[in-house]
């Protein structure tokens, strides 16, 4: 009796005093928490230490049980996992920040004159150099050529980059230098030759490598500084990891290098290019993943894109029955590499735009998959797919990567391109995520905007900044809001098998947020284009505060 009676005694007095909490680096309470897990759970707070996530719930059972020199009250404000570009040019992004002209949204050729007579005037150089033009928004939508630029520039190297990446206007300083004339022809590019027979400037694809060649390269002090601006521009709109979609050895050894020195917090996924020297390098080293810096894909280009008419289509253009596009590579090229990052046990990432270009993607993975697998194998931007291609996907477990943006930046003109029937399975995202039950999503920056709430916002409503078109572009299609925002938070992490470590709020896994000034899952439309992170957290460490 006297020993069960000690119990009872013991029972209470532990009962009532109270219990030590566990100290931590940071509490953040208050919150309206997406925890993005896999039953897109809500919670009040969490705790952090040592960079990761240690517990989520109430505020109560948190603020109970954990103690923290520093609090963050949310003040009931929306709160999500650091959001992931799963396919961006971080690195190009930040070279082009450092010294290309802007050249993004002009409105005519006349403004791309004057624009870059901006930059030249206050980035001197030996090469005048532009990124962003799109003929698809001038009057009458035609390519422009070099001779404008011959008479405001005269003599001068002048290389614009269009916006897709895939097309580039030269001046004839720029042709001559690389060697470029009316009897030049390159495997996987195309020369524009005007009415006289002389080469406009314009140089599509591989076309534009021997003038891109010669454009000095930065040094290693510039491009710390431009990969540095990368990252602050991130941070600002509450991206704490990025994919950068095909990067040589040198400047993933630099990311790497400036990681390890703490010079650059952000989490890369980096591509690598299909150079001998980058592939024997990594391909002998075999995967690897760090919290951050992950290096086990490589990255390849079926095609061109749709702007340029470059992406392989498997009838005519529509509105160039005369062009398919183009294939950059034969098959040998692709079928080797494809091999060597299978037996190294890498992903394989191809950029495939074009229905033809998507087509031969899939059945050479196919040759390689063969059946069911977890190997999350890649087509980035997959925005043309013939319908009897679909059922590829889901066969071989293929994973589309997607850009949600470029369906509103394309949807003006893409009709003229594919024409009625063929622009039904183009942009076809909803489609396409059903294929595997998930996929992946980017911006493609600096092609499209940085900004991944506009990823979201292009996803869901499908439509403009402005709202256009009224009732939405081919809307079924479209993402539910959690489809969008996993796409660019869990499902982009596992896009690079990362899941483990980051793109949900959960326990375990490396404590990176961002809370918002709206909700993205109760906004209106208009109020999503309002939405700005408030402050950016990394391994629980603050990486930028709005100060608005």
């Amino acid at each position: 009796m006297m020993k069960y009676l000690s119990i009872i005694i013991l029972s209470a007095i532990y009962a009532c005093t109270p219990m030590k909490k566990q100290e931590v680096d940071l509490l953040l309470v208050n919150g309206n928490i997406y925890q993005v897990d896999s039953l897109f759970s809500k919670a009040e707070a969490f705790a952090v230490k040592d960079g990761k996530f240690v517990a989520v719930g109430s505020n109560s059972d948190i603020m109970a049980a954990y103690s923290a020199v520093t609090i963050y009250d949310a003040g009931g404000k929306a709160v999500y996992p650091g959001f992931i570009d799963g396919h961006c040019h971080f690195y190009g992004f930040g070279e082009n920040l450092y010294r290309y002209a802007d050249l993004a949204g002009a409105q005519s050729f006349d403004e791309v004159i004057s624009r870059l007579k901006t930059h030249a005037s206050t980035h001197p150089s030996e090469w005048i150099l532009g990124r962003g033009w799109d003929q698809n928004q001038w009057s009458g939508q035609q390519f422009p050529d070099n001779e404008q630029l011959e008479n405001v520039f005269p003599g001068e190297k002048i290389l614009l980059i269009r916006v897709d990446g895939h097309a580039s206007l030269a001046s004839k300083a720029a042709l001559k230098a690389a060697g470029i004339d009316a009897k030049t022809r390159i495997d996987g590019g195309e020369i524009h030759l005007g009415a006289d027979g002389e080469p406009t400037g314009v140089l599509i694809d591989k076309a534009d490598e021997g003038v891109k060649s010669l454009v000095p390269s930065l040094s290693v002090a510039e491009k710390k500084i431009a990969l540095k601006e990368a990252q602050a521009r991130c941070f600002e709109v509450g991206l704490t990891s990025v994919t950068d979609a095909g990067l040589p050895v040198a400047t993933i050894e630099l990311i790497r290098e400036m990681q390890e020195s703490n010079q650059l917090q952000m989490r890369v996924n980096a591509m690598i290019d299909p150079d001998e020297t980058t592939l024997t390098y990594y391909l002998a080293r075999g995967a690897e993943k760090s919290n951050l810096l992950s290096i086990r894909s490589v990255k390849l280009y079926a095609d061109g894109a749709l702007g340029s008419r470059g992406a392989r289509l498997k009838a005519p253009y529509s509105d160039a029955p005369g062009k398919t596009g183009l294939l950059m590579y034969d098959t040998s090229f692709y079928r080797n590499v494809m091999m060597r990052a299978y037996e190294a046990g890498f992903q394989v990432n191809t950029h495939a735009i074009g229905d033809a270009g998507v087509e031969l993607v899939l059945k050479l993975y196919g040759e390689f998959l063969k059946g069911p697998n977890d190997k999350r194998w890649r087509i980035e931007h997959a925005q043309v797919v013939d319908s009897q291609d679909f059922e590829l996907f889901g066969k071989y477990n293929i994973i589309p990567s997607v850009q949600s943006t470029h369906a509103t930046s394309d949807m003006y003109w893409a009709d003229e391109r594919l024409g009625p029937e063929r622009i039904k399975g183009a942009y076809a995202q909803k489609k396409l995520l059903e294929t595997n039950g998930w996929l992946v999503n980017g911006t493609d920056f600096p092609i499209e905007h940085i900004n991944p709430l506009y990823t979201f916002y292009a996803a869901v409503f499908r439509v403009d900044m402005n709202g256009q078109p009224e009732g939405g572009f081919q809307m079924e299609n479209a993402l539910t809001r959690e489809e969008a925002l996993r796409s660019i938070t869990i499902w982009a992490a596992k896009g690079a098998f990362e899941e483990d470590l980051k793109g949900s709020i959960e326990p375990g896994k490396l404590a990176d947020f961002v809370v918002t000034n709206m909700d993205l899952m109760s906004a209106t439309r208009e109020d999503i284009l309002k939405t700005k992170p408030l402050v950016v957290y990394s391994s629980g460490l603050k990486m930028f505060q709005n100060e608005f």
